[in-house]
């Protein structure tokens, strides 16, 4: 455990590094001094010289969108697995997602309005990340999924995470990785991904202003967020707010649902059985049953959905 004690030093490090190489050597690019710019004091309102978030939290920004690669691969071949119990909880709260519908999802690149809340707590039940901070049209970044890098034989194509509404310190970082893409396009590779059973996630981290940052595409066999919470009992993914129902009648018992559903929520018992707890309401088991036999139905037991229409409706009012 020698390694974790280095940590704090090696963090303390690069802050000296980047100030060092950053600021006086004026090598900083413009996303980074974005990123690093100082906002007005919550209690006096004036500009007080740290970034925004504090330097720490800057750092770590830093560190995830310099090196998201790397960052990744530590975290979910290296640290998920010697997280203890009390670890994973202060890791959930500090880094999450909220699982999208596919047409949820949809309507985060289709958004024609600018919408801000900040009162979010029956949507996203976490501490660090109750803001919603969209223009609309937004804007989209894809990014080479780190989670598929960070696998020996990764899920392809690999090009399918989401930037959404900022991105520019990622594509200024990463050139070779990322490009801006339009609407349409966006709106296709949410659809082709849909089609492989793959599941929609809003992230939010506060590394990135504690706000939805990302949709990602994920895959259970290569999904970092995925693997820690079924593998590891991270309990980092929020539920979309709705939860599978089967049609028995319909369902003929082939139990593709079974062996799709990314949170092992479907057992086959002659007719698919859903389990209520684990059901994330992620529509894949929907989107790949050709029998019609499984439906996502609203369950307020489970959550409010993150619709951005709804809450941009209910932000006009407001």
């Amino acid at each position: 455990m020698l390694w974790l004690l280095l940590i704090p030093g090696i963090l303390l490090a690069g802050v000296l590094a980047f100030w060092l190489i950053g600021e006086r050597g004026h090598l900083m690019l413009p996303s980074t001094r974005a990123a690093m710019r100082d906002r007005p004091s919550s209690s006096t309102g004036k500009h007080d010289g740290s970034p925004r978030g504090g330097w720490l939290n800057a750092l770590h920004g830093y560190v995830y969108g310099r090196w998201p690669y790397q960052y990744i691969d530590f975290c979910v071949n290296t640290l998920l697995p010697r997280m203890s119990p009390k670890v994973k909880r202060w890791w959930a709260d500090h880094y999450h997602g909220k699982v999208l519908t596919h047409e949820l999802a949809r309507r985060v690149i289709t958004l024609d309005h600018e919408i801000k809340r900040t009162d979010l707590e029956k949507i996203i039940p976490y501490p660090t990340a109750r803001d919603i901070v969209l223009k609309g049209p937004p804007s989209v970044v894809l990014l080479d999924c780190p989670c598929r890098a960070a696998r020996e034989n990764p899920c392809t194509p690999t090009d399918v995470c989401m930037l959404v509404g900022s991105g520019s310190f990622t594509l200024e970082h990463q050139p070779n990785r990322t490009r801006r893409i339009g609407q349409d396009e966006a709106l296709g590779i949410l659809q082709a991904e849909h089609e492989r059973g793959h599941v929609h996630t809003a992230y939010f981290k506060d590394a990135c202003d504690n706000r939805f940052y990302a949709i990602c595409n994920c895959c259970s066999c290569c999904c970092g967020g995925l693997e820690a919470m079924v593998k590891h009992g991270v309990p980092m993914v929020a539920s979309s707010g709705y939860v599978a129902e089967v049609d028995e009648a319909a369902c003929i018992g082939c139990g593709d649902c079974e062996t799709a559903c990314p949170f092992e929520a479907i057992t086959l018992e002659h007719k698919s059985v859903v389990n209520w707890e684990k059901c994330m309401g992620c529509g894949v088991c929907e989107g790949l049953c050709e029998n019609d036999a499984m439906t996502l139905i609203l369950d307020e037991a489970k959550g409010i959905p993150l619709d951005v229409q709804a809450i941009g409706a209910e932000s006009v009012l407001h």
